[in-house]
């Protein structure tokens, strides 16, 4: 599957403001072909390593791999090609933007004649390409929906750059060969870039014939003022991370639980810049003795320095409560500090103008559509058709959802709970697989902290009004929802051979992926994976009913004779078995039929992975009401009234975007609500009677017999999984082939299993050796 790091950075110049940025080349599709010399035959499999499990050994089963028309074929390229065209013309741009200095005033001069100003040139080069390539992702993503897995399915094991880490230990955590260029193309390019500036500002001021006191205060604001753009620039690529539903990210395949480490690296980074580009001013002020004077300066031509003070404020306090230690220990502090994004974008509008803000305008804006159609997602109250909370500690919850809202087993979604925050979105990874059911999806969640502590409390306060309790009080769990977000692909299902390593409650994902997997094999759907090793580290014994949450015996009965799967389950702190394993668990578990539902409403379909028609037309449309509100103000009102002060066109230009959004945008929304109600009352006609009982009940049998996933389950108490023996016996067992291997759990077991797939794979003398290919699915904020 194309993992893909997307590092872009750009940078402006006008005037005498210019701004560098590096955007170093993303989505790299870079393979080195290994044939194997022999093959060793897999142990316990008779069918062919080539030959998928699901067209094996079965004449009715369908062919997958049916070649797609040849103009189909074209039209896929063609679109991919203009969008990497439109990339790399964007990247040169920014690249080499501090030699092509004439190139602008020549772009500006052609340009600036419309309406728009130099405003719309400065867009137009700077902003308008990230979001045409957005537009562009609309319609590939809608003509061409998913690749077939077997054209996926490489003849011979490869390396990929993106699945291969280089790094997995240090500040940046785990890192992929992907990650690493990026990481060292974007520090090389900030240090090329300042090396040029400040060499240039030396031969700018050697010409001046002023005193050199007066020479070293400019060279300190020169700098300050060269830093400052390039972490202005920075932060066109700080917000398209934290997009969770951006088709950019789904473009490219980054699902935002990854997306977010890119985040918070771009935010130190702009942060830096930022701090550096105020202290060098506010160092050059005070040498002057103006200091107090300056910073409250309010300039009506030029920039505006009291409205930069209160935005430096603003990212200052999220940047010292976003540092791990502080985010760690005090987690609401970071959340509600983060807030404050609001104030810091606002007020650098104010403090640069609308011709310097358009430069980042573009990603910007993507962030407030993907923000709006959140919070319009998150105003529907969702019912809750079960919740159980488990003797070992864990909660599990089971929504309403719309049939027609589709997500893969690696999807999460934010929850929300009224009762306990109205501000606090929490993360789950979905336990539940697409195919359990249309109608809900679950997540298990672990009692870790004070809100799950509350919400546990909650939920054994209720009666259970399947057994006859008395009735539910009102509103008593609200419950709201976001999602799902996650992989574009489904990339489990893309390995014949997989690994899932889990630590406690990260096996919860893993469930979702097993379940899923198993459905696909008893449903004859396209499905690559056969040879599945779980490794699943927990504390205690009693973790271990966990594995009840996937029913196996029902899904599938004869499940092991077509798939491969053992269970290697590590109970670390006990050296033998507790007396009470083996006896049926007590799951205190609430059900709420409908007839009790007060809200009487499932999960929004109004999410930025949902339809794309509507998605599309809402990124459109908003867009084009943005450009249209905002040549509207230019004419009849900046030009007619002669505004001239920066820091008020700045704030009209943030008041039209914003405008743009909610207006504009909004008209789709309500017609997108509107159509996904009348579409989900027909298909609640026509399956009135066609599956009565797709409402999930939980599990409440969590007896550890040897039935289902139990019977291919090894518990070994007192002990660590020995990943490098467990690693190579399963690369003994399949041969030369590729492994995906999917970690789900603490920083440190990810690090522990990263240094374990890059090690095997450095040290791999013997051409039928296996390929790992790395993967996390660990969601660290």
């Amino acid at each position: 599957m194309p993992h893909v790091l997307s590092w872009k950075q750009k940078n402006p110049n006008i005037s005498i403001f210019y701004s560098s940025e590096l955007l170093p080349t993303s989505a790299f599709h870079f393979s080195i072909s290994l044939v194997p010399t022999s093959k060793v035959p897999m142990a316990q499999n008779h069918n062919s390593q080539e030959q998928p499990l699901l067209l094996s050994g079965n004449s009715k089963r369908a062919n997958f791999s049916e070649k797609s028309p040849w103009f189909l074929s074209l039209a896929k390229w063609t679109l991919k090609c203009l969008m990497w065209v439109i990339l790399i013309i964007w990247v040169c741009a920014i690249f080499f933007f501090c030699i092509g200095r004439d190139i602008l005033q020549k772009w500006i001069k052609a340009t600036q004649g419309t309406i728009f100003g130099i405003t719309g040139s400065i867009f137009l080069g700077f902003s308008a390409p990230i979001l045409i390539i957005a537009f562009l992702a609309f319609i590939y993503i809608s003509a061409f929906p998913g690749d077939d897995f077997e054209k996926k399915k490489s003849k011979f094991p490869r390396f990929r750059l993106w699945t291969f880490p280089v790094l997995v230990d240090g500040p940046f955590g785990v890192v992929s060969a992907t990650e690493f260029i990026g990481i060292v193309l974007f520090i090389v390019y900030v240090l090329w870039t300042m090396t040029y500036y400040t060499v240039e500002n030396t031969e700018i001021l050697s010409k001046e014939f002023i005193p050199s006191k007066e020479k070293s205060f400019l060279m300190l604001e020169l700098t300050g003022l060269r830093l400052g753009l390039i972490g202005l620039f920075c932060m066109v690529f700080l917000f398209l991370p934290v997009a969770r539903g951006s088709i950019l990210l789904r473009l490219i395949d980054i699902p935002f639980e990854h997306a977010t480490r890119y985040h918070v690296w771009l935010g130190h980074l702009t942060m830096f810049l930022f701090t550096l580009h105020g202290l060098f001013y506010m160092i050059s002020w005070g040498l002057q003795g103006i200091l107090l004077k300056k910073m409250l300066e309010w300039a009506d031509i030029g920039v505006a320095n009291l409205p930069g003070v209160i935005s430096l404020s603003a990212g200052l306090l999220m940047w010292v409560t976003s540092l791990h230690p502080v985010r760690k220990k005090q987690f609401e502090l970071f959340f509600y500090t983060h807030q404050l994004y609001v104030v810091f974008v606002v007020f650098l509008a104010l403090h640069v103008g609308d011709f310097v803000f358009s430069m980042v305008a573009g990603a910007v804006f993507l962030f407030m559509l993907d923000r709006f159609l959140r919070f319009c997602q998150s105003r529907t109250k969702v019912d809750l058709l079960s919740a159980s909370c488990r003797p070992c500690g864990t909660i599990e919850l089971t929504f309403s959802k719309p049939a027609n809202l589709h997500y893969n087993a690696l999807s999460f979604i934010f929850v929300q709970v009224r009762e306990l925050s109205w501000l606090q979105w929490h993360p789950f990874s979905v336990s539940s697989s697409p195919l359990d059911g249309k109608n809900h999806i679950s997540v298990l969640i672990k009692v870790l902290g004070s809100w799950t502590d509350k919400l546990r409390d909650i939920i054994r306060s209720y009666p259970d009004q399947s057994k006859g309790g008395s009735h539910l009080p009102p509103s008593r769990i609200t419950a709201s929802v976001e999602g799902p977000y996650g992989h574009e692909s489904p990339y489990h299902l893309m390995y014949e051979n997989l690994i899932l390593v889990a630590g406690g409650i990260g096996i919860s994902p893993f469930l979702a992926i097993l379940s899923d997997i198993l459905h696909r094999v008893q449903e004859e759907k396209p499905c690559l994976p056969k040879n599945i090793l779980v490794i699943w580290a927990v504390k205690k014994s009693k973790e271990l009913s966990l594995l009840s949450a996937v029913d196996a015996q029902s899904t599938f009965p004869s499940f092991f004779e077509r798939l491969d799967l053992d269970i290697q389950t590590f109970v670390t702190q006990q050296t033998e078995p507790s007396l009470e394993e083996g006896k049926i668990e007590q799951t205190e578990t609430v059900s709420f039929p409908s007839i009790f539902m007060k809200h009487g409403s499932h999960m929004s379909s109004l999410v930025g992975t949902g339809n794309n028609l509507f998605g599309g037309l809402y990124v459109v449309l908003s867009t084009l009401g943005f450009i249209v509100l905002f040549g509207f103000v230019q004419v009849y009102y900046i030009e007619k009234f002669g505004i001239y002060q920066w820091w008020y066109r700045g704030l009209l230009y943030t008041a039209c975007m914003v405008a743009g959004v909610v207006f504009f945008g909004g008209v789709v929304i309500i017609l997108w609500h509107f159509f996904e109600e009348r579409r989900e009352k027909h298909e609640k006609l026509g399956a009135s009677n066609e599956n009565s009982n797709d409402v999930a009940e939980p599990v409440l049998n969590c007896e550890m017999g040897q039935t289902g996933l139990a019977s291919v389950q090894t518990v070994n108490y007192g002990c660590r999984p020995n990943f490098e023996e467990l690693f190579t016996n399963f690369s003994d067992k399949v041969g030369s082939a590729d492994i995906g291997v999917l970690v789900c759990g603490p920083p440190a077991l990810q690090c522990s299993v990263a240094k374990e797939c890059r090690s095997q794979n450095l040290q791999r003398g013997r051409m039928n050796h296996a390929i790992f290919h790395f993967n996390s699915h660990s969601f660290d904020l």
